[in-house]
């Protein structure tokens, strides 16, 4: 897998780090997979963070999962709360990783706020961008990891 774990991306920018999973720890965001004809599609998911890692449970008869195995390119993107961004935005790119093994299943499931079906698959996103936006006073402040180099 390449990209950062969350554990590396943690390490090298807390602060964005710890706004992303305020924004995406065990809450509805929004998963833009590539189908097989490169077409975007859209799918609500419920990200969980935690044990350094970031993961997905999908149901194994839908799209995503599909798109997910076959194709691994996503990008996330956090639940806004209204349509000024007062809540902040935050996006994460990347490829996932479909996890078989039992106990990385099992460190999921005890960092997950729901318990996930037995039959649903399980994946790991590695990021290879993520991005911080805030709007104080309605204006947008951004942050990236990893940062540009000028």
């Amino acid at each position: 897998m390449s990209g950062y774990s969350w554990a590396e991306f943690e390490a090298a920018a807390p602060e964005i780090a710890d706004y992303g999973r305020q924004r995406l720890d065990g809450k509805v965001a929004y998963l833009a997979t590539v189908r097989d004809d490169q077409k975007p599609r859209l799918h609500p998911v419920t990200p969980i963070i935690g044990a350094g890692r970031c993961f997905l449970f999908v149901e194994p008869s839908t799209p995503k999962a599909k798109d997910l195995l076959d194709i691994g390119w996503y990008s996330l993107h956090c639940a806004m709360s209204d349509s000024s961004g007062s809540s902040g935005e935050f996006i994460l790119n990347g490829r996932v990783r479909f996890v078989e093994a039992q106990a990385a299943r099992e460190v999921a499931e005890s960092v997950s706020s729901y318990r996930p079906a037995a039959r649903a698959l399980l994946f790991e996103l590695s990021i290879d961008e993520a991005h911080a936006i805030e709007y104080p006073f309605g204006r947008p402040l951004r942050k990236k990891f990893p940062s540009a180099v000028s």
